[in-house]
């Protein structure tokens, strides 16, 4: 499991759904509390205003879903699939990721401030407008992953490699490009100030 940068990991499931095919379900409304989810289906599931708290998923299929305005609040992921899935004004307020496939995953709005996906594979993912304050992409390989008007304010990007990633209109405060790979990165004439000035250089 990936270390939990923040708060403390999930308690001990009040109880386990396993092995459900639970495909093309609508979740609207759904409310799950301290229950663990292992080698579930959800491929194609939709949900709108469910809530999941305190949750574990453990080899869960979320391929194509669409979630839209909901909450995964201190929960844990590992090894989910998140094929052409889709995030829109969700919440996943300290929940961590530890392994899966994120191709094609699709994020818009939303709170991801203190999620931990360190060393994740976000290359074919995309990231618009969403609030990623204090998240964890230690490591993660982001070539190409638009993050295109994200809040990363004080995230955690050492040893990330930001190559070619659109990184247009986000807040690049907390980039150190000595310890982070950006070659061919995409930025606005802003962001150029803000990293010369982490460089120490001056603009005459």
């Amino acid at each position: 499991m990936a270390e939990r940068r923040c708060g403390t990991a999930p308690p001990p499931a009040d109880r386990t759904v396993h092995d459900r095919d639970w495909d093309t379900l609508d979740l609207d409304g759904h409310r799950h509390e301290r229950t663990a989810f292992a080698e579930v289906d959800l491929t194609g599931a939709t949900a709108r205003g469910a809530v999941f708290r305190e949750c574990t998923f453990r080899g869960v299929e979320f391929n194509t879903a669409e979630l839209v305005d909901s909450a995964f609040l201190n929960c844990a992921f590992t090894r989910c699939s998140f094929f052409d899935a889709s995030f829109t004004d969700c919440k996943l307020v300290g929940s961590v990721f530890d392994g899966g496939a994120f191709d094609l995953l699709k994020v818009d709005g939303g709170d991801w401030s203190l999620v931990g996906l360190p060393g994740a594979d976000l290359r074919r993912a995309s990231f618009t407008g969403v609030m990623m304050r204090e998240v964890d992409l230690t490591g993660a390989n982001c070539a190409g992953t638009t993050l295109h008007r994200v809040d990363l304010a004080d995230a955690w990007l050492h040893g990330a490699d930001l190559s070619r990633a659109d990184l247009r209109g986000s807040d690049l405060s907390a980039l150190d490009p000595l310890a982070t790979t950006v070659r061919g990165a995409l930025i606005d004439p802003e962001q150029a100030f803000t990293i010369a000035a982490s460089l120490g250089l001056r603009l005459g």
